[in-house]
Order: C-alpha cells, then sequence, then structure tokens
C-alpha cells in the first residue's frame, strides 16, 4: 500500500487549507490518481487494521440494490436490531435527512439503488446498471461503455449523502479487468482505505462472474482531503512500515455476482498494525 501511502503524504505536505460543511476543516488537494496492480496482492492497508467484514457488507449491500441502513446491519450482524451500528447509521438519522426519511435506516436512493434502479419512477423498476454491466463484459469485452454512476443529478435530493464514489468504468484487456473509478470527495484518512479495498473487491468479482482476471484498479480523485481532527492519526500511520499485501478469495461456485455472501469472500494472511481511530466528519 505504498501508493495510498504517498498520497496521504502528498496531501499532509502540500494541501490547501479548506472549509467544509462539516466545519471540521481540511487540507485538500485537487486531482491525483493511484494504480493498484490487483495480481501483487489484495490492497488492503496495513498500517492501521482494516474493517474488513464493514467493506464485504456494503459493497454486497450495494450489490442488493438497497437503501436500507438496518438491512446494512442485518448482512453485517446477522441482526436489525438497533443497538448495532454501521458506517451508515449517522447518515441515516441525521437531523438534516429525518424530515425526509421515509423508515427507520431509510437512506433513500443512495448508490445500491442508482446500481440496481436508475430512474426508477412510479415502479417503473428503473435501469439496472450492475446486470448491463456484466452482460455488456461478456458480449463485448472490448467495448468503452462499461460504467455504472452513481451520481444522478434528479435523485440527489433525495439521498441521506450524495455519492462520493460516483463514477466506475471497467475496461478489459489480454482477459485482464481493469477499474477505474472516480470519486468526486475522498476522505484521506477514514474513507480511501475503505473505497481501495471496496472497488478492488467488486473488481476481482465481477472478474469472476465474467470469466476474467484481474488487471488494475485505477483511483482517480477529485477533491482528496485530511480532516484537521485526522492530522495526528495520519502523522502516527506515516511513521509504520507497511506488511506485505493480503490475498483474497471467492468461492470459485459462484458465477452469477447477486449469489455471493458474508462467507463467499475472505482475505488471507492479512498482517496489519494497531488500529488508529478518528470521527467521521458529518
Amino acid at each position: 500500500m505504498k501508493q495510498y501511502l504517498e498520497a496521504i503524504k502528498h496531501v499532509l505536505d502540500n494541501g490547501i487549507a479548506k472549509g467544509d460543511r462539516t466545519g471540521t476543516g481540511t487540507v485538500s488537494v485537487f486531482g491525483y490518481q493511484n494504480r493498484y496492480k490487483l495480481t501483487d496482492g489484495f490492497p488492503a492497508v496495513t498500517t492501521k487494521k482494516l474493517a474488513w467484514k464493514s467493506v464485504v457488507s456494503e459493497l454486497l449491500w450495494f450489490i442488493e440494490g438497497s437503501g436500507d441502513e438496518r438491512r446494512l446491519c442485518e448482512l453485517l450482524y446477522g441482526t436489525r436490531d438497533s443497538s448495532k451500528r454501521t458506517i451508515w447509521t449517522d447518515n441515516a438519522n441525521a437531523p438534516y435527512w429525518a424530515q425526509k426519511s421515509s423508515f427507520y435506516g431509510d437512506l433513500g436512493s443512495v448508490y445500491g439503488v442508482q446500481w440496481r434502479s436508475w430512474g426508477n419512477v412510479a415502479g417503473t423498476g428503473g435501469i439496472d446498471q450492475l446486470n448491463a454491466l456484466i452482460e455488456g463484459l461478456k458480449r463485448d469485452p472490448d467495448g468503452r461503455r462499461h460504467i455504472i454512476t452513481a451520481w444522478n443529478p434528479t435523485d440527489l435530493p433525495n439521498m441521506a449523502l450524495p455519492p462520493c464514489h460516483c463514477f466506475v468504468q471497467f475496461n478489459v484487456s489480454n482477459g485482464k479487468l481493469d477499474c477505474q473509478m472516480y470519486q468526486r470527495s475522498a476522505d484521506a484518512f477514514l474513507g480511501v482505505p475503505f473505497n481501495i479495498a471496496s472497488y478492488a473487491l467488486f473488481t476481482h468479482m465481477v472478474a469472476q462472474v465474467c470469466g476474467l482476471v484481474v488487471g488494475d484498479f485505477i483511483h482517480t480523485f477529485g477533491d482528496l482531503h485530511i480532516y484537521n481532527n485526522h492530522r495526528d492519526q495520519i502523522t502516527e500511520q506515516l511513521t509504520r512500515i507497511p506488511h506485505a499485501l493480503p490475498k483474497i478469495w471467492l468461492n470459485p461456485d459462484i458465477t452469477n455476482i447477486e449469489h455471493f455472501t458474508m462467507n463467499d469472500i475472505k482475505l488471507i494472511g492479512y498482517t496489519h498494525d494497531a488500529a488508529i481511530t478518528g470521527r467521521m466528519a458529518t
């Protein structure tokens, strides 16, 4: 994960002080890119502990097309109990969203809803972008339209949080599947390691169900920032030496992306340093 550490150091050294909607303040750079060769190992951050089960459960939740935070809780913990928290709990319960929420845990038309039912009006079902992506990769691997977008301007007011990782494009070269994701806004300490792992895993899953092998994950940033209350944590992380990357195991019997469960995805040989905690700005 040398690329990630270089990115956070670049922001720390070169970032411009900016205000933000949370009032926390950041140092920020605009326009940055990292490339991870997935055949070299799975890009899980090793200089702190990655919340791996949270990564997997959220991706499965996206794939389901859900906008229900309690369904994410169920995937992660096996229960919808209100005492259990997920990375989306604060957004689901935020005062600014409460007046729009239709039920407890409702997040509106967030990522998974856009992935699986874009433009769903009056029960029409909308466009299943994920299914179209997979069918397109199988039918025309050389195509340049293998895209999923979560940035739906019409639906932005109906989301608890507008998408940060908002556009992803896949490419096939010599039987290898590459994935490039554009992230308009990126929390370098808390969010980015999570996002890297999520889209690397997504690439592995799509590759498997399409009969391809993985190539590169390219992470392209708009506003890449460090919140002021994460400076000490970033500084601590930069003193640590990365460990060897783990490997990913997917159940080889799965040929339909909707059939993956938590038990079908494992991180093998993951060695990491101690967790570093930080408060999410909301």
